[in-house]
């Protein structure tokens, strides 16, 4: 939240040597290799996934970067100016109508809960693995699976954590040239998802997800 945090780590799935389902794995395969960013900050990762609730990828990124540049400390990079998410403190102490004037007013509440128990808890959790943290965030008020799954996605890299069935793989999924229909309800695509994918199931989301930006970018489709 300084800027002065822990150094980012870099994870590479290289799809090549992805096992599963030769249909899935072979459009995996053909998009290449995937290098992700973890997440070095609890906090931001939590207040992200709180934003992206709901609502679409495009649209998230707007709000973050709106109130980052809104109440966030600058910070100085490589490639210009930059601005870190505010720091719980300073969420806690923002009035309520500057949430509204953000258009963040329906992220008001989740944040600031998340704000209070990231500072009674969050050297605690930054202690946990990542499985059972993901069930401890979930005691944060309007913080539900798919919010704690996502943060602790973003801080491990780990995909198996996140909510795979969510409709973002499920739409990129039936986006891919497979040939294979999948079930409509989450439950039974995360049964089938979860069963194709085997030992590689982290990797087959997290490639999924980056196939779909890939694929929005090029066809002009949107994000989810």
């Amino acid at each position: 939240m300084s800027g002065e945090g822990d150094t980012p780590v870099l994870d590479v799935v290289d799809p090549a040597r992805l096992t599963g389902a030769d249909d899935v794995v072979a459009v995996l395969r053909a998009a290449g290799t995937v290098g992700r960013w973890r997440n070095p900050d609890l906090w931001d990762a939590l207040a992200t996934s709180i934003i992206r609730q709901v609502i679409r990828a495009g649209q998230a990124r707007k709000l973050y970067r709106a109130f980052c540049r809104a109440h966030g400390e600058a910070v100085t990079t490589s490639s210009g100016p930059a601005w870190l998410f505010p720091t719980p403190e300073a969420v806690l102490a923002l009035p309520d109508d500057e949430f509204t004037t953000l258009g963040m007013a329906f992220k008001r509440r989740p944040l600031k809960a998340a704000a209070e128990a990231v500072l009674e808890f969050g050297a605690k959790w930054a202690e946990l693995d990542p499985a059972v943290l993901r069930d401890e965030v979930q005691g944060v008020p309007r913080i539900g699976p798919w919010t704690a799954g996502a943060t602790v996605a973003d801080l491990t890299n780990d995909y198996s954590l996140y909510p795979y069935a969510d409709l973002a793989v499920r739409t990129w999924a039936n986006r891919m040239s497979t040939g294979r229909t999948w079930p409509e309800t989450e439950p039974e695509f995360a049964r089938r998802w979860a069963r194709l994918a085997g030992k590689d199931l982290s990797a087959w989301t997290l490639l999924t997800l980056a196939w779909g930006v890939r694929h929005a970018n090029t066809t002009g489709a949107v994000a989810i």
